[in-house]
């Protein structure tokens, strides 16, 4: 099944808690550590969508669906994607710990290693941190790597739905073949 943005957008939750347990799911989660912006909170879900993720947790004080700006900026997915808020993201990736994820933080740093060199296990959680103060530093003690996008220009980062997105079909490709 495939729905065009009018056809999403237009689906109602009830629809879609019919239907999901159709669509295939990949071995992948995404958790966002206090991501603030409601357009890139939206964008994520639409991400997610595209990753076949089997769910996103929002982390921390954040705006969760549903929400006007993350209807528009996910054109709707929203409704289509297991998500889950947590108060704090130490308890988030506790339990993906014991559940068994490998737990990838998206963040630029000393112990950092460059996306394509890096080993993925699945399933994956791919931790993005917030626009202005990126992950936090005890959110990135509890994750098993670090992992970082080379930078060739004068700017130092790109914004973080896009960085995930590189990291997370890089990990998916490695999945899948």
């Amino acid at each position: 099944m495939k729905l065009n943005s009018h056809q999403l957008r237009k689906s109602g939750v009830g629809d879609s808690a019919k239907l999901q347990k159709e669509i295939k799911r990949n071995p992948i989660v995404l958790v966002l550590d206090n991501v603030l912006d409601t357009y890139n909170i939206g964008s994520f879900f639409r991400l997610a969508d595209a990753l076949g993720a089997s769910k996103i947790y929002l982390c921390g004080p954040v705006v969760t669906p549903p929400n006007l700006k993350i209807h528009r900026a996910s054109i709707g997915t929203w409704k289509w994607i297991p998500w889950e808020h947590f108060n704090r993201v130490r308890d988030c990736l506790n339990k993906l710990k014991t559940e068994g994820y490998q737990i990838v933080a998206c963040e630029q740093g000393k112990n950092s290693i460059n996306y394509q060199k890096t080993k993925y296990k699945f399933p994956l959680a791919i931790v993005a941190g917030s626009e202005m103060n990126g992950i936090t530093e005890n959110s990135l003690k509890m994750c098993d790597q670090i992992v970082e996008i080379p930078m060739y220009g004068i700017n130092v980062s790109l914004n973080v739905l896009v960085a995930t997105a590189i990291i997370a079909f890089d990990a998916l490709g490695k999945l899948k073949s």
